[in-house]
């Protein structure tokens, strides 16, 4: 395998390469940009495959980590690269929220709960001080992020999946904007984030006291609100996942609201399976090949 990369941005990209690396048959790579949406540098991680640095059209999936991550944690640890190699598929990566930065002398709110503040954005624009002036990373991926992609790489659909927050997020943003997407998918999602005691922690902050508000940034309510979008959605479930058993996740609720709305679900409980990368690993192949057979139909 070569130990140089091909591909090169446009003159005027608004990107920075951080690194790449030569991966099976294409090319890992990570950049960053700074954001207008956010006001703070952001980095993302996207593998191309040969197809994809040779200029023909890809079908691409952006993935949205969950609580806690980076664009680093499915990058290293979840194999999918192997996969996309031979399917010829683009997936992107971005981080979970805004982030301090040091070297700008960025000062971006936080909370000592991991589940508040850097690294739990939600995928969320929220509404309140402090949060408001950073942590709109709906706009960030749905608009940003969304058309920074396009422009700067041979992109032809795009589909949304993700883990636990960031399973919130695909199915969310998914609904949300179904003109965007042409495939939806998640790995142990929080389905129901104004329910769980994560999500109503997160909201307080960044949405106020006004429950309401909390159910238009409601994946489950999403769905039941906006009707069927997609031919079929695919998500995966720990059936161990000690986040299920405790509530966190209420995946019964994401089962309901598709059966309401008649919104396609092949949903799967695993057997023996937690809340991990090792889960991540043991189903994410079949995520892809979700994502390239509907980028196929689309």
């Amino acid at each position: 395998m070569s130990d140089h990369y091909s591909y090169s941005l446009p003159a005027n990209s608004q990107l920075t390469t951080v690194s790449a690396n030569r991966c099976f048959d294409g090319e890992q790579h990570y950049y960053s940009h700074q954001s207008t949406a956010t006001k703070t540098p952001m980095t993302f991680s996207i593998y191309l495959p040969d197809e994809a640095l040779a200029g023909h059209r890809c079908p691409a999936v952006l993935y949205l980590s969950g609580l806690t991550c980076n664009a680093d944690n499915v990058t290293h640890k979840a194999h999918f690269q192997q996969k996309c190699s031979e399917l010829g598929m683009i997936f992107i990566a971005p981080d979970t929220s805004p982030r301090s930065d040091a070297d700008t002398g960025i000062d971006v709110p936080n909370d000592e709960r991991y589940f508040v503040g850097q690294g739990a954005s939600y995928y969320v624009d929220a509404t309140c001080a402090p949060w408001s002036d950073n942590f709109n990373m709906q706009s960030y991926i749905v608009d940003e992020l969304y058309d920074l992609l396009r422009a700067e790489f041979a992109i032809s659909s795009i589909g949304v999946m993700g883990h636990s927050m960031g399973g919130h997020g695909a199915l969310l943003l998914g609904f949300k904007f179904p003109s965007k997407f042409v495939s939806v998918s998640a790995l142990s999602p929080v389905c129901a984030a104004s329910e769980s005691a994560w999500g109503q922690a997160a909201y307080t902050e960044y949405f106020g006291e006004d429950k309401t508000v909390w159910k238009e940034f409601d994946g489950a309510h999403t769905i039941e609100t906006v009707g069927q979008q997609y031919s079929s959605i695919l998500v995966d479930q720990g059936a161990a996942d000690e986040f299920l058993a405790d509530g966190q996740l209420q995946t019964p609720k994401l089962q309901q609201a598709c059966e309401r709305v008649k919104q396609p679900l092949t949903l799967r409980y695993q057997a023996g399976h937690d809340h991990s990368y090792y889960f991540i690993q043991t189903v994410i192949n079949d995520h892809i090949e979700h994502h390239w057979r509907m980028a196929q139909l689309s």
